[in-house]
């Protein structure tokens, strides 16, 4: 008896020991931050083999999952292998419009096996056949400004146990249920290259109906699909109809479901939105309003007619795959100022992209005018001929009733400075506010230094994404164009995939660069593409459909983005193969390096004037050298054959034609010298030399910068390259015109379309092309973060798999301290450099490893995870 009572308690210890072994492994490792296809519990995703990603939390140093077990659905799998980023779904196959929930939990090389992870789900979109709904408009002809509401009502006759709503729109809607907005989600469906594809996009409305008696009521703009777009008061580029396209599938707790569909039982009224346009802005008669219009106790009254069928276009309804346009920071009016002309002006101390609310009460029919602009001008006055011929007003008439609190829906404005007309009363600052809007991505970036001018510059160039990042890479945000110019787009991506999280923005914008791509295989200067067909094939603009797919892959590990992208990759190098002569690209429409620079009273020839062929030459070989890299990733052995043997003709056709027995470069700019060194077009042996030219060019013009868009991005890595860090230093630091730091002197609070925007007497440069926002320049953080911080990821193990952190010093800066959110968590790097003492903290994620090379000693350490702290003479 206590024989067999005494192994009873061997066995209950042994089992409390092992579940407290469990819980200490666990506590030890965890797995967060779990997302589908780059986003968080997704709802329309349209791959039939999703992709998986988590993070790992680890309390010990040098962690490396070594196995995971992952459940979704009814399926799971064990799979022994180190890879937690983007892991393809290999169960069952998938059924459409389903809902689908998973974990992952993980073992590690320390014997810890972490908790399962908190549940997570994605959501299957719809196949065509599933769609049931019909297209609705209004009865007749849309030649109306004003926005139309579409209302339905709907007995519910059963407890609801689940209801999903997936709408789009032919322009911009909103949805309410029951009096609420259905999401917080703005400018929806997002702009897409309407003729090819149209998101639409998946709502949980479970919360919002209820047994009994609903009403479902949906407003539409014009937006990009039927309103102002382009140059020259461009309309109905897509359509001349604004059409609703709603279907609600409800499940009942009984297990019975039905669905609700838009069609002709659905009814039809103006409402208060007058007129809205990208360009101009809003006008709203709170006269109008059709008050409990989305409620069940509003009663119809004659202006509410049945709806129109529309026809079913040609173009391809497709899931959300990039993060949705979502309100993001309030600002506060921090002045109201008087100007010299005697306007009302409220300062809100930020440039940005975005509306203003208004709160305002008065007699009925009272026009409250919002008038939107970046800068005052020199004498302190509203300044908008920058604008062309955007207006950029928001009108509010007034009802006479109690205190509302005005704001746009279908438009948006790019602003510092807001100017109002006809307030009744006394404007003071606590009656309106502004609100940033912009795709809803994650900060992943963080750029500190002991140089208030550099944050300021880093703080700069942060905005400048936010407000461009408006659902496309928008050039401006402000004035008639708003357009995604793809040259802009190639510059700046892999500084904004520091900065923020692009995978899934870029992912979405991307196939529209190749649903806009020409039979030919040239890319259209805008994406998507709202200009003529002869607007295409620029060299440096049409090369984003190699550069961006390029450096996603980089940061994100994203191989799906290389296979998806790799066909029209090849198409635009075979175009440019085809057009060229013994090799040489020397024809064709191109912008060259754009707002390169240029004195006013250019008499002895100093503007920067770089030949566009030697540009397009460069940035030909730039795309095959990628097509090459990416077509060795997908094991496409034979095009690897034929296209470096073309790479070796292209460089040879450059050299013969641009470069002097001399080793001068026709063209000797900065821009010239930085293209051949960053695109190695010339002989191994002339390299150096090169690039001393280009060290002699920066001083000649004490040292300042001459490049433009295509020339800025590289100048400083190549300087680095060939060991001139103090020269690129030389740059960045520099304050007076041109350089960086002169307009954050001047007061930028985002960066600027043009060095010199705002001249050093106060005033502007050409108003036709003077952007105050506009991202371009602001590629110089990639630099900042690989150079100054170190921060790097490594092509042969992307996505930070393997990271290279290898910062250097310089510029009299005494302190960089970086922050990188990377697939796999957080990396850091953070320096100090005083009184010849360098200290440098660095913090490597889980699952990855890590090549610290110290500077100054070129000392190399390999690393796993963990934080680390090295301290040595300088």
């Amino acid at each position: 008896m206590n024989q067999r009572l005494s192994s009873l308690v061997k066995v209950l210890v042994l089992a409390i020991l092992s579940i407290f072994t469990i819980r200490v492994s666990a506590q030890k490792l965890s797995v967060y931050d779990l997302k589908v296809e780059h986003q968080t519990n997704p709802l329309s995703v349209d791959n039939p083999n999703p992709r998986f990603s988590w993070k790992i939390r680890s309390s010990s140093k040098n962690t490396v999952q070594k196995s995971y077990e992952l459940k979704v659905g009814t399926n799971t799998v064990n799979v022994v292998s180190d890879q937690s980023v983007l892991i393809p779904y290999k169960g069952s196959a998938l059924q459409s419009k389903t809902k689908y929930f998973w974990q992952v939990r993980v073992k590690d090389n320390h014997g810890n096996t972490s908790a399962w992870s908190s549940q997570q789900y994605f959501q299957t979109g719809l196949k065509p056949s599933d769609w049931t709904a019909k297209w609705i408009t209004v009865p007749g002809k849309d030649t109306s400004l004003v926005s139309p509401l579409f209302r339905r009502s709907l007995n519910l006759s059963k407890p609801i146990k689940s209801a999903t709503a997936y709408i789009t729109a032919k322009g911009l809607f909103e949805a309410r249920i029951n009096g609420k907005r259905v999401s917080d989600e703005y400018l929806s469906p997002g702009w897409t290259s309407y003729k090819k594809h149209l998101q639409y996009v998946v709502f949980d409305v479970t919360k919002y109906l209820t047994k009994g008696s609903n009403v479902i009521g949906v407003s539409l703009g014009d937006g990009w699909y039927k309103g102002r777009i382009g140059f020259g008061y461009q309309k109905h580029f897509y359509g001349d109809t604004k059409a609703l396209l709603l279907q609600l599938e409800i499940e009942y707790k009984d297990g019975t479901k039905e669905t609700l569909n838009s069609d002709e039982s659905w009814k039809t009224a103006y409402g208060p939105i007058l007129a809205a346009n990208m360009y101009d802005g809003e006008t709203y008669d709170a006269r109008l309003e059709k008050e409990g219009w989305d409620n069940v106790s509003y009663k119809e009254d004659e202006s509410w007619r049945a709806v129109g069928v529309a026809e079913k276009g040609p173009e391809t309804l497709v899931g959300m795959s990039g993060p949705p346009v979502k309100k993001h920071e309030v600002f506060k009016a921090l002045k109201i100022i008087k100007t010299p002309k005697g306007e009302t002006v409220v300062d809100f101390g930020q440039n940005m992209v975005g509306w203003v609310l208004l709160k305002a009460s008065g007699p009925a029919g009272t026009n409250i005018r919002v008038s939107h602009t970046e800068v005052l001008d020199k004498a302190g006055n509203f300044y908008t001929e920058n604008l062309r011929t955007a207006k950029q007003q928001n009108n509010y008439i007034l009802s006479g009733k109690k205190e509302q609190v005005f704001e746009p829906h279908f438009t948006f404005q790019g602003f510092r400075f807001v100017k109002i007309e006809g307030y009744p009363g006394e404007l003071t600052t606590d009656k309106l506010e502004a609100v940033a809007l912009y795709s809803d991505m994650a900060t992943t970036g963080k750029f500190n230094t002991n140089n208030a001018l550099l944050n300021q510059l880093q703080h700069n160039i942060l905005w400048g994404q936010k407000g461009n990042f408006v659902d496309v890479p928008t050039d401006c945000p402000q004035r008639d164009e708003r357009l995604g110019w793809t040259g802009d787009a190639q510059a700046f991506a892999a500084t904004a995939a520091y900065n923020m999280d692009v995978a899934g923005f870029f992912t979405k914008w991307l196939k529209d660069v190749k649903a806009d791509q020409q039979t030919n295989g040239k890319i259209p200067h805008v994406v998507p593409n709202v200009l003529a067909d002869w607007e295409a094939g620029s060299s440096g603009w049409s090369d984003v459909v190699t550069i961006a797919p390029w450096n996603m892959y980089l940061a994100y590990g994203d191989k799906g983005i290389l296979e998806n992208h790799y066909e029209p990759m090849k198409a635009w190098v075979n175009y440019v193969k085809g057009i060229s002569k013994n090799n040489l690209w020397n024809s064709g429409r191109h912008f060259g390096d754009w707002l390169f620079y240029r004195p006013n009273d250019d008499n002895d020839g100093r503007a920067a004037v770089t030949d566009k062929f030697l540009i397009a030459q460069a940035f030909y070989a730039n795309s095959t050298q990628l097509l090459i890299n990416t077509a060795k990733i997908l094991g496409k052995t034979e095009d690897v054959a034929t296209y470096t043997n073309l790479l070796a003709d292209i460089k040879a056709a450059f050299v013969k034609e641009y470069l002097t027995s001399s080793g001068r470069l026709v063209s000797s700019t900065q821009t010239a010298y930085v293209l051949a060194l960053q695109f190695d077009m010339l002989p191994e042996e002339l390299r150096k030399q090169a690039a001393e030219r280009l060290v002699a060019n920066v001083k000649d013009y004490g040292n300042h910068l001459t490049t433009g868009f295509l020339g800025t991005p590289h100048l400083c890595h190549v300087l680095s390259r060939f060991g001139f860090d103090n020269v690129a230093y030389d740059l960045l630091m520099q304050e007076n015109y041109p350089s960086w730091l002169y307009p954050v002197k001047m007061g930028a609070t985002t960066i600027w379309e043009r060095w010199d925007g705002i001249k050093p007497d106060g005033s502007f440069q050409t108003a036709d092309m003077n952007s105050f926002n506009h991202y371009a320049y602001g590629a110089i953080g990639d630099w900042m973060y690989k150079t100054m911080a170190g921060i790097n990821p490594v092509v042969e193990q992307p996505g930070y798999k393997k990271i290279v952190i290898a910062p250097k010093p310089g510029g009299k800066i005494s302190n960089v301290s970086a922050e990188l959110e990377t697939a796999y968590g957080p990396v850091k790097s953070a320096w100090t450099l005083v009184d010849g003492l360098f200290k440098f903290d660095v913090t490597i994620p889980p699952n990855t490893k890590a090549t610290v090379i110290l500077p100054k000693s070129g000392k190399q350490e390999e690393l796993g995870s963990g934080d680390y702290h090295f301290e040595y003479k300088y």
